[in-house]
């Protein structure tokens, strides 16, 4: 009688499980079945296979980027915006995965876990998609960027909408290359979003971190002066600057790009102090962007001896940010201290995508508000007084910070320039870095001049 019982017991577990099994594997194949269509080692929809039957990609101005004519995808008929909105539209592969190609491939194919690609026309929903970047402000900041590899964001601060996106290196979506041993180099990071995917060394816009520590920290800021002679010794080794400033206090200090000044207040600041300025102003933090995360940028000097952190300080040492993440923080400056829930899809097929992101943001505060306005004063004057506003065109009101970032010996600079406007009807906010640069001013300014003039007259018709 035992015996029976315990079989009948291990039998009805085994049933339990049975059922269990078969309910978890209907509800993720309810749930998640779409995500299948979006990988790689699904041969249906590698190369061309899905896209055939994919909708359209619109700009926010209605131009269409991507559809498909007589079974095959094509893209915009101008090459230059083709190669501008390649890494936001994305090809017929699945080699950039944050491109909405890839992301939302299941919404373009009209994808259902019943039909498959195969569901009848009178069943098929609206299967189209709408972009918030606008490809003409896209096509000015790639033409801008002169050839150079790079990246360049520019964000609706009020609203979330990325109004340009634009990544290089790049290719023809028409024509994409087929990489091989002997052209590896020539293609290699090609199918990398270098907005939202890749951090670089940050160089002096990480001085607004800085700023941001000594601003909440140190109550006599305002009052500091201090002395530049061209170089300094902290920690028992040197940290040199680009001029000779003499003597210079604390909003000077950022307008003119001193480093003695930050080295200076990051090594009294200390590390603990600087590291929780860095977590605020999220350098160390990944963002989602629509369905897209962000790369988490760095600052760790837990290791590092008083001269490395003073160098840190400056944007050095093993500091990392990353472009996206930097219009982010832009935004907040520019917001009294509430950062923007960035997003690039509008809509998909009669579903207003705007309105899902929305809810999903949770109104972070990423700084005190007090801060934000003086960072957003500092950058202001910072425009006045160093780089003016007649490089941005005359007509926008402009608060940035320029970077010029040193890398590996031998290589050439990372060129920056970080900011925001603070006009009413063209709210951007923005984030450039231009790799094999010279200075930041000369490098990064006219592709961030070019990119805001034309998100500007994008929203203000």
């Amino acid at each position: 009688m035992r015996r029976v019982r315990t079989r009948s017991v291990f039998v009805f577990i085994l049933v339990l499980l049975f059922f269990g099994g078969l309910c978890y594997f209907t509800v993720n194949i309810s749930v998640n079945a779409g995500s299948w269509v979006q990988h790689s080692y699904n041969g249906h929809l590698s190369g061309s296979g899905g896209l055939e039957k994919a909708g359209k990609i619109f700009d926010r101005n209605g131009v269409v980027l991507a559809e498909t004519v007589e079974g095959e995808r094509v893209y915009n008929s101008d090459y230059d915006t083709r190669l501008a909105t390649l890494h936001v539209v994305g090809d017929n592969s699945l080699n950039i995965s944050t491109a909405v190609q890839s992301v939302y491939r299941d919404n373009l194919t009209g994808f259902s876990y019943i039909w498959g690609l195969e569901m009848p026309e009178t069943f098929r929903g609206g299967n189209n998609l709408t972009l918030t970047i606008d490809s003409a402000a896209c096509k000015a900041a790639y033409e801008a960027l002169g050839g150079k590899e790079g990246a360049v964001v520019v964000m609706n601060y009020k609203t979330g909408e990325i109004l340009c996106s634009v990544s290089s290196k790049t290719y023809d979506p028409e024509d994409p290359p087929e990489i091989t041993e002997e052209n590896e180099s020539e293609y290699e990071g090609a199918y990398l979003n270098r907005v939202l995917s890749s951090s670089y060394t940050p160089g002096s816009i990480f001085k607004l971190v800085t700023a941001q520590a000594a601003i909440e920290n140190i109550s006599d800021i305002d009052d500091r002066t201090f002395e530049c002679y061209g170089s300094a010794e902290i920690g028992g080794k040197e940290v040199t600057c680009m001029s000779s400033h003499g003597v210079i206090d604390f909003e000077d200090g950022l307008s003119q790009s001193c480093n003695i000044v930050f080295a200076q207040l990051a090594y009294e600041l200390g590390g603990d102090k600087m590291t929780q300025a860095a977590q605020e102003m999220g350098i160390t933090q990944s963002f989602s962007v629509g369905d897209v995360k962000t790369v988490a940028g760095k600052y760790d000097v837990s290791q590092a001896s008083d001269n490395d952190l003073a160098w840190s300080g400056i944007g050095q040492y093993t500091d990392l940010a990353n472009p996206m993440q930097m219009c982010i923080t832009m935004s907040a400056i520019a917001n009294g201290g509430n950062r923007a829930e960035p997003y690039y899809v509008e809509s998909i097929g009669s579903g207003d995508y705007s309105k899902i992101t929305a809810e999903q943001s949770d109104g972070t505060a990423m700084l005190n508000s007090e801060t934000a306005q003086k960072l957003n004063d500092m950058m202001r004057y910072t425009v006045e007084t160093n780089y003016g506003d007649s490089m941005f065109g005359g007509n926008l009101t402009v608060c940035a910070k320029t970077g010029t970032a040193e890398v590996q010996e031998g290589q050439s600079n990372d060129a920056w320039m970080v900011g925001f406007t603070r006009d009413e009807d063209a709210p951007l906010a923005f984030a450039v870095v231009v790799e094999d640069g010279v200075f930041g001013l000369t490098t990064a300014g006219p592709v961030a001049s070019a990119a805001i003039q034309a998100c500007a007259e994008s929203i203000r018709n």
